[in-house]
This record gives structure tokens, sequence and C-alpha cells, in this order.
């Protein structure tokens, strides 16, 4: 990524058509997304979005009130693209399709690096690149993983900005509440299965040779990914 001025650069892929396809629809439904802007050679172009992201949005949503506005952003998101119906020739980096019965197009990395936050204030979100059909409770169960945090205690705190063991039971109720849905009976279950769809993308896009994830994976990331799989499923939230 090279911002220039008011803008951002960054490499294309198989898929960005439909990710561009999902930022006019955004933009047109005044949803705070990135505004795709022209493709320039082998780059797309985007508008910058002044703010933080980045590491400094794990630290926007460990206070009550930024874990509430990043549940309802997420359901104003999913209310947003409810009628958005990609062609079926869509290509995302999960597959190829338009959405099925039950489905909308997910944001498929909702984490906390990708808001964009002024003060206290969450303002946009970023990173598309990833977004896929998928039932709604795909991007919750992603948004999940990192709000509750499905890590352990000694992550929370050294890198994530917890000042202290989180309570995570508390997090996830206080997730859904905003979301706007009850509390689901199993949240390791739904987090451990969406774990396991990204690993599958993941892994495929490595063999791919797309970067960054052939990178990640030569470097050991398929093991990180299956040791997080390990920690949600004996977690038992």
């Amino acid at each position: 990524m090279q911002r220039v001025g008011d803008f951002v650069r960054r490499p294309l892929y198989p898929w960005s058509a439909s990710i561009h396809g999902l930022l006019r629809f955004l933009e047109q439904a005044d949803f705070p997304a990135s505004r795709f802007v022209a493709v320039d050679g082998d780059m797309e172009v985007l508008a910058w979005i002044e703010g933080e992201s980045g590491p400094a949005g794990w630290a926007r949503i460990v206070p009550d009130d930024g874990l509430r506005q990043w549940g309802r952003t997420l359901r104003r998101l999913h209310d947003t693209v409810s009628t958005f119906r990609p062609p079926e020739t869509s290509l995302w980096s999960s597959g190829s399709g338009t959405c099925g019965s039950g489905e909308i197009i997910c944001h498929g990395d909702f984490g906390p690096w990708n808001g964009v936050w002024l003060g206290s204030e969450l303002v946009g979100l970023l990173d598309w690149d990833h977004a896929r059909p998928a039932s709604p409770m795909f991007d919750v169960a992603y948004a999940l993983e990192y709000a509750a945090p499905f890590r352990d205690d000694q992550e929370c705190v050294s890198w994530l900005r917890y000042p202290s063991a989180p309570d995570r039971r508390r997090r996830i109720e206080i997730f859904c509440d905003a979301y706007g849905i009850d509390t689901p009976s199993s949240v390791a279950e739904l987090v451990a299965d969406q774990q396991r769809r990204i690993l599958e993308t993941s892994e495929s896009l490595a063999q791919r040779g797309v970067e960054p994830q052939a990178d990640w994976f030569r470097s050991g990331h398929g093991d990180e990914l299956r040791a997080r799989i390990a920690w949600t499923e004996s977690s038992g939230l």
C-alpha cells in the first residue's frame, strides 16, 4: 500500500473487480467504506480515510463504548448490503459466485485493524479484499474472535491492548447486543468454524502464490492458525 496525497494505491487481485463493484454500492448507500477511484495499471486507487487504523484499532475496541460501536457498525454494514447481489460470475478470494439463500456479501476481514477511528469515533472501514458471499454469522464470528478476544490472557495484555485479562463472556454479550442478536449458545463452535474457513482460504491462496499469504505460510502461519483453532475449541466459551 502506498499513500499519495488523498489517495491510496494498492495491488490488484484477480477478484478486485468484484470488490470495486461492492465499494461502488456502499458509496451510493452512504456507508463509510473505502471509496474506489480508479484502476491505474496493476494498481487500484482508493480515497484515503483520515484517522487511526492498523495496530491502533485494537485499543479502540477495548472500552465498552468502542466495542458497541464495532458491533453496531457490523450490523449497519449487513443491513446495507442485504440488497446487494453481485453477478453469478463474480470472483472472490474465497471462490466464485453470488449470494446463496441466507447469504450476503460479508466484509470477510472484520478485525479491529481495519476500522478507522477519529478519537473515540469509528468513521470508516478498510480492506475489503476478502469480502465473500456467506452467512452474516461468518462476519459475526470473525468479529467475536477479536472482540472477545479468542486469545490467551498473556497475548491480550502484551499485544491486544487490554489492561488486564478480559471478561470474554461479558464482551461477547456486549458485542452481540450491539449487533442486535442473542448471544449464540456455543460461540466457540461458531468462531472455530469461521477460523477453519479462513485457514482453508488462506492455504488455497498461498498454494496459488498469492501474497502475502504465500509468504505467511512459508513462515509457519498455517501452524499458528491451527493453534488458534485449538485454543478456541478448548476455551469453553
